[in-house]
């Protein structure tokens, strides 16, 4: 009978105290909650991290790091570029109009890249059209009819 009468007084004083915690915020028409909200972020398709194998030479590979605000980083061997790039998907996404990249390069530190070669590509401005083989491959082409296609990139990182 006494454990009885211990236990009534207190799950009273728990049951109080815990509703005596919970504070109800009154909800107006006109507030909104952060939870609440969604956003929805788009990012082209192209970003992140692609590598071209040089066919002249196998132990070499060019990266090109395609990262937010359409900056790009390149590098080929001992060279490293910075630059900019814009990329347009294809309006109706069929085979008709390939979507196009423009890269500039802005800086680069005049260093051999893979294929050899030491030659200042600052200020260049590049066009290309891109041919979609499956999610993590893609070609680079001059032609908008994919006829004219020079360089294989693979997907590295997303």
């Amino acid at each position: 009978m006494k454990k009885t009468a211990l236990i009534i007084p207190l799950l009273l004083s728990l049951s109080v105290h815990s509703f005596a915690d919970e504070k109800v915020q009154p909800q107006t028409k006109n507030s909104t909650s952060s939870a609440n909200l969604i956003r929805i972020n788009t990012r082209p398709e192209i970003l992140g991290l692609w590598g071209m194998e040089i066919p002249n030479n196998k132990k070499c590979t060019e990266y090109y790091n395609f990262r937010g605000s359409n900056e790009v980083v390149v590098n080929s061997g001992k060279e490293w570029s910075i630059g900019l790039y814009d990329y347009q998907p294809s309006p109706d996404n069929t085979l008709e109009k390939p979507p196009a990249l423009i890269m500039q390069i802005k800086y680069e530190n005049n260093e051999t890249d893979c294929s050899g070669r030491k030659e200042d590509q600052s200020g260049e401005v590049s066009q290309y059209f891109v041919k979609w083989n499956n999610p993590n491959t893609i070609t680079f082409c001059a032609s908008e009819k994919g006829d004219q296609c020079f360089a294989i990139l693979r997907r590295v990182l997303p």
